[in-house]
Formats: structure tokens, sequence, C-alpha cells
């Protein structure tokens, strides 16, 4: 049977993939730009390549077995692979520079625009693309060969990858700076009990701290609002309808415009780092790899500068100062 499943061929895996992304033989012939009955053959033929159910019929739709998502793997390595081999053609023909696909949390894009900035001063002439998404999503696009390079607070467990360590990455609570506890020291956590957080979504690295932070100390938060975003949540604070953990690395301006303070916390700081993120099994080309070497060499130098601003929102040097 490895013999026989050796003549399969990319539009057959394309044919499952496309019923894999949307679920029916009509929409994924739309998705193809072919017939019905086209799509309907590859998926026979390759069924019959691999002579194991590779599709299950359900009553609303298709899904695939676990033979079929085994196929679909295949699927994502060869087209990452045509993709790196068209990259590599291109170089050679001395079309471009080459192009790097790079993905990062939420939370990064306070700092990894300025790397890419300094990157792109030594080469011009790469194409970098820059997707930002949660920490789920940007380990579904590791999973799926999408990304060349990732930069994330905490690697996937479940793939086998590279990391490489950029720096400290602090997380801390911040509040209106008119709140009751804005200039009172050291706060045990127990006394924020009462008060109303607001969080990041399921599946967000900030929201997971939060709830290893609570749910190390015996507290459950009363959750006011969940928001898909940082800024959101600054603004939600900001305008007093509650206090959040939040990197250090997000409210840096806000801190210095004295729009938020950072409560004093006992253990406070959280201090978790930030990683650069590769897949073993993807070849990374010359430029990726020449990313790969500067982000290793000088992403540090990008990271907002925290230490500052946390001792300008002590309450007691707040006091002074004022």
């Amino acid at each position: 049977m490895s013999r026989q499943f050796r003549a399969v061929s990319i539009r057959q895996l394309r044919a499952l993939a496309a019923l894999a992304e949307t679920g029916s033989i009509t929409a994924a012939a739309n998705k193809l730009h072919l017939t019905q009955p086209a799509v309907t053959l590859q998926l026979r033929n390759l069924q019959s390549l691999a002579d194991i159910p590779l599709i299950q019929r359900r009553s609303d739709g298709m899904q695939l077995t676990d033979a079929g998502l085994e196929v679909l793997a295949l699927c994502d390595r060869i087209e990452a692979a045509i993709t790196a081999c068209e990259t590599s053609l291109d170089m050679i023909a001395g079309k471009t520079a080459g192009r790097i696909s790079i993905g990062a949390v939420s939370t990064a894009k306070y700092f990894v625009p300025f790397a890419i900035s300094g990157f792109l001063k030594r080469h011009p002439k790469i194409d970098v693309r820059l997707s930002i998404g949660n920490r789920q999503e940007i380990g579904a696009a590791l999973r799926g060969y999408e990304l060349d390079i990732a930069i994330m607070g905490r690697p996937p467990v479940d793939l086998d990858v590279e990391t490489h360590l950029i720096g400290d990455h602090p997380h801390v609570i911040i509040a209106p700076t008119a709140h009751r506890l804005a200039r009172k020291q050291n706060i045990a956590l127990a006394e924020l009990a009462g008060e109303t957080f607001l969080t990041r979504e399921p599946g967000s690295g900030t929201r997971s701290l939060m709830e290893q932070l609570f749910g190390d100390a015996g507290i459950r938060p009363n959750i006011g609002m969940e928001m898909g975003s940082n800024e959101t949540i600054k603004q939600a604070v900001i305008a007093g309808l509650g206090m959040a953990l939040l990197s250090a690395h997000t409210v840096a301006t806000e801190l210095d415009e004295r729009r938020l303070v950072i409560l004093d916390v006992v253990g406070l700081p959280v201090v978790r780092q930030w990683f650069v993120v590769t897949r073993k099994d993807k070849v990374l080309l010359p430029p990726a790899r020449a990313m790969l070497d500067f982000l290793e060499a000088e992403a540090s130098h990008f990271l907002p500068r925290t230490d500052r601003r946390m001792r300008l929102t002590r309450p007691s040097t707040r006091g002074k100062r004022d």
C-alpha cells in the first residue's frame, strides 16, 4: 500500500484540504474553481490510493477521519515546501531578496515592529510579512507551516520546536490613577478579590497567566468583561470599568502619561520570558535564517524599558514627585 500511495498527486491533496476547510464537495469545488465531479473524482482516487477511509459523512457535512487528518498534515508540509522552493527560485533568478513570514502574539506588537524595522535597515530588499494573533492562533499557524518564525511567551508543547530567549516579560496589575489602591504599598493579592477585572479572551497567554496567578492563591477573580485586545482593555481601565493583569510592555505610554498606575501588589510583577520559536522540521531559507540570527542577537534591545516606569508608579515615589 505504501508504494501505491506514492502515486498521490498535489491536486488530490488540495481537494482533501479544500474539503477539510469547507466541509462540503460543493464549497470545495468553488474554492478550487473546479466542478463538483472533478473534486469528487480527485477524492475518490486519493482514498483508493490510501486504501483506508479518509472522509466521514455527517448530517452537517463532511469531516476527515484520523487517517484523513494524517494526509492533510502531509498536504500542509508539501505546500510549505512548494512555497519555500518558489522563494528559492525567485532568489536564484534575482527577482527578489526573499520573503519571511513572522507571527507574533498580540502583546508582542509593542516591540516586534521595531525589531523588524531594525532588520530591514540592514536588509532592505527582504519582504517581511507579519501576522498578529493570540497564542492559539500563532500556534495553529506554526502547526500549518505558515510561519518561518514565531515570537511568543510560551512555545507550543505539542510541536518539536527550537526556542531562543529574547528577554524578560513582566506582567503587572494596572488600575486607573484615581483608584483607591493607587497609592497603597504592599497590597496583598487577596485584597483584590472583590475588584472587577477586565481580561482577554480564553486562549490568550495573558488570560492563562491571570487564571494561574489567582488560582495558585486560591482566589476567584470577579471577571467584568472579556475583550479581544490589550488596547481595548487599557482604555476600559482608564475609563474606570475595572483593573487588569497585563504585560508591562503594553502600558509604557499610558504610564508615562499618568493615565494608568501599576498597583504595588506583593509578588508582582510576574516575570515570564519572550522567545523566538521555529519548527525544527521547517527549513529556513537564507532570509529567514538572517532574521532568526538578528532576533537572537538584537531583539532584546527593542523590548520596552519597564524598570523606570514601575518605579515612577510606586505610590511612595509618586507622592514625592507630585
